[in-house]
């Protein structure tokens, strides 16, 4: 049975969901708030299972050459001295797919592309929806009105729909540390071209990671984590300054990366999550992407699960033949537990990673040491394995 469905969102999470579900053959519109795509942040890391479901979607082959080739992960403390380096084709051999990163801008790019620019509708604000006995209808700040069969939910981590299909607030957590990220030219000075490389000490972290698809213009996805009080003051034209005090003395890598970065052309968020939410859908309304799971990047799952979100409601969608109701208590199921699961490991890997319990850092790093790569390719290939594509 074909649908109509208005999906409010017009990220990663909301354009995949659109791209899945018209694949199925339902009618979808995509209404964004923004009067313009710009992806906040450099680049994402879509993991394997990211990857299956855009795969399974028709956009997979051409994520894949537009991304970074990442053949290999290491780890250095902060005066550059090697913790561990291993090859990640093990993991990829295990799981049937190699990782892809890619800039946000392209992957958002070629999402548009696939859904049909002429399917999306930016700088309209979604401000409530009701239920009726036909669906739901959706009202916008310019006074409009839109009717469907179902709403998609998938506005992002400060959602005020989620309030609304939930009908109680939810509260977003700081996950304690700041990240600052940019793309910058790679060289080999800085890091192996094919290879992820993290620097890491005192509870800060500095990160490399390949995210270029063309081989005449190579560049790194990098970003600097430090713990810091929330609401720190957040001012571009200190950014070089603030990052070279607060990494003074690391590797020479890390001091020729602080010199290079463009200020105009950085992010600086301060991280936040969410509570494990009990249940992603009210009546009419799926939730998405971050409103449904914002969690801490220290998996590089957000992303991820927003597609794994938008392959699950297409198929829960194609199951029940139509009936919303149905569809959305499978998908219910089929996520909930899932999606609350890898919110609380990234949360748990973001207090190790940051200082939350300095012992249990010390301890990491002691590990990082000894690590010949099974032991995260193992904790990698059971996230991946045990998303809907397997």
């Amino acid at each position: 049975m074909t649908l109509n469905v208005l999906v409010i969102g017009a990220g990663m999470g909301g354009l995949t969901a659109a791209l899945a579900l018209q694949e199925s053959g339902h009618r979808v519109e995509v209404v964004d708030r923004v009067s313009e795509l710009r992806p906040v942040g450099a680049a994402i890391s879509v993991w394997s299972n990211g990857v299956k479901v855009l795969k399974a979607l028709g956009v997979g082959d051409a994520i894949e050459q537009a991304s970074g080739r990442m053949d290999a992960m290491a780890y250095h403390g902060k005066d550059g001295a090697p913790l561990t380096r291993f090859s990640l084709q093990p993991l990829y051999d295990q799981v049937g797919q190699r990782a892809c990163p890619i800039a946000r801008a392209t992957l958002q790019q070629l999402l548009l592309d696939a859904v049909g620019e002429d399917n999306v509708t930016l700088g309209l604000a979604c401000t409530d929806f009701r239920t009726t006995d036909s669906g739901v209808t959706a009202e916008f700040a310019d006074g409009s009105t839109r009717q469907a069969d179902l709403i998609v939910i998938a506005d992002g981590t400060h959602s005020a729909l989620r309030e609304r299909a939930l009908g109680r607030p939810v509260e977003r957590r700081y996950c304690g540390y700041v990240n600052w990220n940019v793309r910058v030219a790679a060289t080999p000075d800085l890091a192996p071209l094919e290879s992820w490389v993290q620097y890491v000490g005192d509870h800060q972290r500095v990160s490399m990671m390949p995210m270029s698809g063309d081989p005449a213009t190579p560049e790194f996805y990098c970003f600097f984590d430090v713990p810091l009080p929330i609401d720190t003051p957040n001012d571009p034209m200190r950014y070089r300054d603030e990052l070279a005090r607060h990494f003074a003395g690391w590797a020479e890598p890390v001091q020729k990366l602080i010199a290079r970065f463009d200020p105009a052309a950085m992010a600086r968020v301060e991280i936040h999550d969410i509570e494990p939410l009990e249940t992603v859908v009210g009546e009419s309304a799926a939730i998405l992407g971050d409103a449904a799971h914002g969690m801490a990047p220290d998996l590089g799952q957000g992303g991820c699960q927003a597609m794994e979100d938008a392959w699950v409601l297409a198929r829960a969608l194609d199951d029940a033949d139509g009936d919303v109701a149905k569809a959305l208590k499978a998908y219910d199921g089929a996520r909930v537990e899932r999606v609350g699961e890898i919110v609380s490991r990234a949360r748990k890997r973001a207090e190790t990673t940051h200082g939350a319990d300095p012992d249990a850092t010390r301890a990491w790093y002691a590990e990082l040491a000894g690590e010949d790569g099974s032991h995260i390719m193992a904790g990698m290939s059971k996230t991946i394995l045990g998303g809907p594509l397997g």
